[in-house]
C-alpha cells in the first residue's frame, strides 16, 4: 500500500496525496461541507495540477461503491480489528424472504439476537443506521454486527 501524507488546509479542510504503483501522483482535498475533489498532478512538475474533478457527497459514495469500498465496510472493519468477539456478516435479503417488505422494527432483531443492522445495501446505496422502520426488499443486503452466535440466528430469520 502507497504512503499517504495529510496536509491540514485551515479553513478548507484536509488533503491526502500518494502516488500510485506507477508513479502517478493523485491527492484528495476533503472540505469541510463534504465535498471531494480529486487532483491529479503532472508528471512532469509534482507541484502543478493536470486536472481537478470535482464530487458532491454523492458522487464521492457512488465512487466509493465502484471501487469496491463502502465507507460503512471500512469503518466496521476497524471496529472489528479492536474489539474481541464482535463479527460482521453481510446477509442479502432473497425473493420469498420473510422480511422481504417487514421493516427492521418488525424482526427485533436486538431484542431476539443481541444483533444490530447497522446499514443496508440497496443497489448502490448504502443506507448507513437505518431506522427501525426501515422496509427491507429483495435484493437488499443487511449489515449486521453482533456475535458470532447472534449473526447465526438473524441470518435465519432474515433468510427463512
Amino acid at each position: 500500500m502507497a504512503e499517504i501524507r495529510e496536509t491540514q488546509l485551515p479553513g478548507v479542510g484536509v488533503r491526502h496525496e500518494f502516488t500510485t504503483d506507477s508513479g502517478q501522483a493523485l491527492g484528495v482535498i476533503s472540505h469541510r461541507g463534504g465535498r471531494k475533489e480529486i487532483l491529479i498532478y503532472d508528471r512532469d512538475d509534482p507541484d502543478a495540477c493536470s486536472g481537478v474533478v470535482h464530487l458532491t457527497e454523492g458522487d464521492t459514495r457512488t465512487l466509493s461503491e465502484l471501487l469496491g469500498a463502502s465507507q460503512v465496510t471500512h469503518s466496521l472493519a476497524a471496529v472489528e480489528q479492536h474489539i474481541e468477539g464482535l463479527a460482521i456478516d453481510w446477509i442479502p435479503i432473497a425473493a420469498g424472504s420473510t422480511f422481504d417488505g417487514r421493516s427492521i422494527a418488525d424482526g427485533m432483531f436486538r431484542t431476539r439476537t443481541g444483533v444490530s443492522v447497522v446499514a443496508v445495501v440497496r443497489d448502490a446505496d448504502t443506507v448507513a443506521a437505518p431506522r427501525p422502520d426501515f422496509v427491507f426488499s429483495a435484493g437488499d443486503t443487511a449489515v449486521c454486527v453482533g456475535t458470532d452466535e447472534g449473526l447465526s440466528d438473524v441470518r435465519a430469520l432474515l433468510t427463512g
